[in-house]
């Protein structure tokens, strides 16, 4: 029988059905600012619901055909009193959005691995074309099931620090923006959560 601990209040914004093998669950909070996370089979999954704006110079070079490159990272860190913290798992997807002011449309490149101009990388990358900057940030505020780590990287008991963050990825900028970026470390992130979790909640 599966357990489940429930942080907050329910909040049911995911629209696929549970997997039949959660062991274990965190949910989203009423104002959609928690993260959920769920153990299936072996595989530790994250979902959020984001919710940030774009800087006027990013949306600004966005409508002038400028592709802008974003980056969602997860860390799950355990605290150490002894010692530096320890990083258990670290995964990274990378996001490259561009206008096209002939058709109108917005296209969504997303990957594991950082894209280049032309929305390719190192592995495989997904495409999808958008109607509006809503819809297509929408998308990019979502996250559904990202795998996030390995049941088996996880230590046996103790807490741990879940770590979400949303940000541009500035070195991929045209020069002159990466200029007028200069001095504004904070400028790039457009969301960071972090959140306790007991591992035997997950076990």
């Amino acid at each position: 029988m599966a357990s489940v601990l429930w942080l907050g209040t329910v909040a049911p914004v995911w629209a696929e059905a549970e997997a039949p093998s959660a062991v274990a669950e965190l949910s989203v909070d009423a104002d959609n600012r928690g993260l959920q996370l769920r153990s299936t089979g072996e595989v530790l999954q994250l979902s959020a619901a984001l919710n940030f704006e774009l800087p006027t110079l990013v949306e600004d070079a966005l409508y002038k055909g400028i592709p802008v490159h974003f980056v969602q990272s997860a860390r799950m860190v355990s605290e150490r009193w002894y010692w530096s913290d320890k990083l258990i798992a670290q995964v990274e997807r990378h996001m490259r959005l561009s206008y096209q002011p002939l058709t109108r449309r917005w296209r969504l490149y997303s990957s594991s691995s950082p894209l280049n101009e032309r929305g390719q990388g190192g592995g495989v990358a997904l495409g999808v074309g958008f109607d509006s900057l809503d819809d297509a940030l929408q998308s990019m505020q979502r996250i559904t099931r990202w795998s996030v780590a390995e049941l088996s990287q996880l230590p046996s008991s103790g807490e741990l620090l879940v770590e979400l963050q949303m940000r541009i990825d500035i070195a991929q900028l045209p020069r002159p923006l990466q200029i007028g970026t200069l001095g504004r470390k904070s400028w790039s992130v457009l969301e960071s959560r972090v959140q306790r979790v007991d591992v035997l909640s997950l076990q």
